[in-house]
């Protein structure tokens, strides 16, 4: 069945990715990112804003959405003590507060959908401390908890879940993988020995968007290589 879907920041990495999935299983995505992304298959139009300056009610949403999915987010690691009340709250900014006024926006539209579904990005350092990640973790924690509160309050009209990535290759995390050195410790850290590609994530966000995962909400699921719960 052909669904529609709003994927903000689908111009990159998982964003990206999950879009050309969309597409090319046959539905419809509304792209909302601050730049084009490039693509040209049928079935995508795409709106350029900044979600957290523009006020989402100009940018002509449909009356009608079947998922939605906000993929922006922030690495900004650093020490403990590096960190400034800016880099929280940009954090924050970002992450947090662009979902809920996402998601605010968009809630009438996905009560009148097919099985509606949303999903929402957090890092697999939230369940894993890990240092240089307090401002990060923090943001993101704060996504799994909005996960849980709305797939309470929004069910049994949308359901809401989240994926929890460890580091994969996208341009967010270039500079981290940025010589096979790092790509290789990277690699070392995780069970599965492997970099998580865009696609690898996308795949799992496409299905918990779908009507496949009518019986699946509130649920924050781990696509990190093992990283989360494995020792090897």
């Amino acid at each position: 069945m052909k669904r529609t879907y709003l994927i903000v920041g689908h111009s990159s990495g998982i964003g990206l990715a999950l879009t050309r999935q969309a597409l090319d299983a046959g539905h419809a995505v509304l792209g909302l990112s601050r730049r084009s992304s490039g693509i040209t298959l049928p079935g995508l139009a795409e709106r350029q804003a900044d979600v957290l300056e523009v006020d989402l009610a100009t940018l002509d949403l449909p009356q009608t959405l079947d998922g939605v999915a906000y993929c922006p987010g922030t690495i900004n690691l650093k020490s403990f003590r590096a960190l400034k009340e800016a880099d929280f709250l940009g954090d924050f900014r970002a992450t947090a507060l662009g979902t809920v006024g996402v998601l605010q926006a968009t809630a009438s539209a996905l009560k009148a959908g097919q099985q509606p579904g949303v999903v929402l990005f957090s890092t697999v350092a939230v369940q894993q401390g890990m240092p240089f990640h307090a401002s990060v973790a923090m943001a993101k924690g704060a996504i799994e908890g909005l996960t849980r509160s709305l797939a309470a309050e929004w069910a049994p009209a949308i359901r809401v879940n989240a994926i929890a990535p460890s580091l994969t290759r996208t341009p967010l995390a270039e500079r981290l993988l940025s010589s096979e050195e790092r790509v290789q410790a990277s690699r070392d850290r995780h069970p599965l020995r492997q970099i998580g590609e865009p696609d690898d994530v996308a795949s799992a966000a496409l299905y918990l968007l779908g009507d496949q995962a009518r019986w699946v909400t509130g649920q924050v699921w781990g696509v990190d290589g093992g990283m989360s719960s494995v020792r090897a």
